[in-house]
């Protein structure tokens, strides 16, 4: 069953596969209290096609990114393989349950998701339980968590995303990665266009939001040299400098109107996950990815417009 369970998972554009028993996870572990008779996680990674990054990489085209490895990825391809597997172990006669990221409901009051539109979320759902992606994929031995809180895979770096499916079916555990990819470099932190990453690796969404959204002028080639025109901070927010609260990120995502939205709330990413790209690069020139291609990721150095343009 698990070998078909991980060719199934594989024809259905998953790349890596892991199996998490039941008891690597906390008694009081939200996976519990959505399905109690959780025997495995099987954790689904997809890798992000590293092409997929190229136009923003090139300052050349953007909706690919957004389009094809945000909405289609979480909307399309990766809810069939979870339903597909699903499928195939309640026909062997056990519960399956999938688990994928609800993009627009959070426990949290004051936060937001970066990738769909402020509001479109959905604050203080505390009823609606929703499992530690994060920890779970590291728990099913898809990868490791790097410094900014992204999951590290052996192959594909940061370029993946992740989905869960819940059963009562018992299988024999992946192993976990012992942590050997992240070194701590702080390129991610260094290439974030607002800043929004602390000396911890902490992010804060709200600085995030607003910079996926491409409010630093100097990495978005939509923006009008007038933009921002009625806040009074208007360069420094350009510049990447200013400091957001939840009230004047609002006030600056509403006055992004550089580039349309996707469908489903996703916004379009104007940074193009500046901080996976850069750690991307820097995994790849070390050789720590086992995944070779052809020529580097990073083929010249980053490109940049200058503040004095909407001066």
């Amino acid at each position: 069953m698990k070998n078909k369970i991980t060719e199934l998972a594989k024809q259905n554009g998953a790349d890596v596969i892991g199996f998490a028993p039941a008891e690597r996870f906390e008694k009081d572990s939200p996976i519990f209290q959505i399905m109690p008779e959780t025997k495995t996680v099987i954790g689904l990674g997809f890798r992000i096609l590293r092409g997929i990054y190229r136009g923003i990489e090139e300052g050349s085209t953007y909706y690919q990114y957004t389009t094809m490895a945000v909405e289609n990825m979480e909307e399309t391809v990766m809810p069939m393989a979870q339903l597909k597997i699903a499928m195939m172990l309640e026909e062997a006669g056990y519960i399956a349950l999938p688990q994928r990221r609800h993009q627009q409901i959070m426990a949290e009051e004051d936060s937001t998701n970066p990738e769909v539109a402020y509001d479109a979320i959905r604050r203080g759902r505390t009823a609606e339980t929703q499992i530690d992606f994060l920890d779970t994929a590291v728990k099913c031995g898809l990868g490791e968590k790097g410094f900014h809180g992204a999951l590290l895979n052996e192959d594909h770096g940061p370029f993946i995303r992740y989905c869960f499916v819940l059963t009562d079916a018992e299988f024999e555990a992946t192993e976990e990665y012992a942590p050997h990819i992240c070194d701590g470099c702080g390129a991610c932190r260094a290439a974030c266009p607002g800043k929004a990453i602390d000396a911890d690796g902490n992010i804060d969404p709200w600085q995030c939001a607003v910079y996926y959204n491409g409010a630093n002028g100097t990495k978005n080639p939509f923006m009008p040299p007038d933009a921002f025109a009625d806040l009074d901070n208007r360069l420094e927010i350009i510049a990447g400098e200013a400091k957001v609260t939840p009230e004047t990120a609002k006030k600056i995502l509403d006055n992004i109107y550089f580039y349309p939205p996707a469908q489903h709330a996703y916004q379009c990413s104007i940074c193009g996950r500046a901080c996976d790209t850069a750690c991307y690069a820097h995994l790849e020139e070390k050789g720590v990815l086992k995944k070779k291609y052809k020529t580097p990721f990073r083929k010249r150095e980053d490109w940049k417009f200058s503040l004095n343009d909407f001066k």
